[in-house]
């Protein structure tokens, strides 16, 4: 007897049990677009596309929050299969059954991951990807190179800063590191709040479009907000012009998760593809395109390339220790801070 699609995917991809029949269609995966989409595919869809099993289809969206509204909008007849999102938002959806929970008894590959990447999904799906916050600068512009965030306050760049606010994570990421810096405890928020009210005056946009790094390349900023891998890859396209300042203060980690819909009608190759996405081939293949750390210990990263990611030692060095299953209980009540004492103090 010829083996069945579903067996073949099962040996090649480490699925541990059988699946239902494979679709014909393509399992439609949901993720960030722009320059993460087309690197992604480039070296994690297309490979997984040309192995023949099962195919991939790309759903560019935009943040994280827009991504979990469409979950729920779609929560009776899911028209998307997996989706790569940060921890926070996955964990709503993990919470409200919009994403299947996944163990290694189901996908073998889990038993490969860092224990922050297990950890940092819960029950539901793992990390795929590690990175860290940022603030890129123009260089042409910031001389000598800055240190700190601090430099963002200098009155000079008044109306020259870019800071992505909440929901966008990156506003939360901020807020705890400028908290810890304040108190040492990144959950003790209130210095936070007042420094950065003290910046919103200075501030052109809290939602840059398309995003900071375009932003400054146009000259339309001179700081922003941002993500290590991004930065990375924009400081070199750009021939340095985009700095990338890891600040004195610490960072954070942000972690993507990949997760399979609940409900999804292409459910086999979506779990056949999020069991590639978590391999060393093609954690290693996306490390060495765009500088987001591996989550899979046993991908074997370039070290010129390693050296440039979350998972570089001086970088994890200077990451405080954020929990940010601790962050999820206080996202609400620093959204609202955000607009009630930050963006409405930029008006002023």
């Amino acid at each position: 007897m010829r083996p069945t699609l579903i067996a073949t995917l099962t040996a090649a991809l480490g699925l541990a049990a059988p699946l239902a029949p494979a679709s014909a269609d393509p399992a439609r995966l949901l993720t960030y677009s722009g320059v993460f989409q087309d690197n992604y595919t480039d070296v994690v869809v297309k490979p997984f596309n040309a192995k023949g099993a099962a195919k991939v289809e790309y759903v560019g969206g935009d943040t994280s929050a827009s991504m979990l509204g469409q979950l729920r909008t779609q929560k009776n007849d899911p028209q998307l299969d997996v989706v790569i999102m940060d921890a926070t938002t996955a964990a709503l959806a993990c919470a409200e059954g919009l994403v299947e929970k996944i163990t290694p008894a189901m996908m073998p590959v889990l038993d490969e991951l860092d224990p922050q990447a297990r950890s940092g999904g819960g029950e539901c799906g793992p990390a795929v990807t590690f990175d860290h916050l940022v603030i890129v600068y123009d260089s042409r512009a910031v001389v000598p190179p800055p240190t700190s965030l601090r430099a963002m306050w200098d009155a000079k760049w008044r109306g020259r800063i870019s800071v992505s606010a909440p929901p966008n994570i990156q506003g939360l990421a901020l807020t705890a590191i400028m908290a810890h810096a304040d108190s040492g405890n990144w959950r003790n928020a209130d210095g936070a709040f007042r420094a950065l009210k003290d910046l919103a005056p200075s501030v052109q946009t809290f939602d840059p479009q398309p995003d900071g790094y375009n932003l400054i390349l146009n000259n339309t900023v001179t700081f922003a907000t941002g993500w290590n891998a991004r930065a990375q890859l924009y400081h070199d396209r750009s021939a340095g012009r985009v700095g990338v300042l890891l600040p004195s203060e610490g960072t954070v980690f942000q972690i993507n998760t990949i997760n399979v819909v609940k409900g999804a009608h292409n459910r086999d190759a979506a779990l056949a593809f999020m069991a590639y996405a978590l391999s060393p081939t093609a954690q290693k293949a996306f490390t060495e395109r765009m500088y987001y750390g591996p989550t899979n210990s046993h991908a074997q990263i370039a070290p010129e390339a390693a050296a440039r990611t979350a998972a570089a030692a001086e970088n994890k060095a200077r990451v405080i220790p954020l929990d940010w299953n601790e962050m999820i209980k206080l996202r609400d009540s620093w959204n609202q801070r955000w607009r009630r004492e930050v963006i409405s103090a930029a008006t002023r």
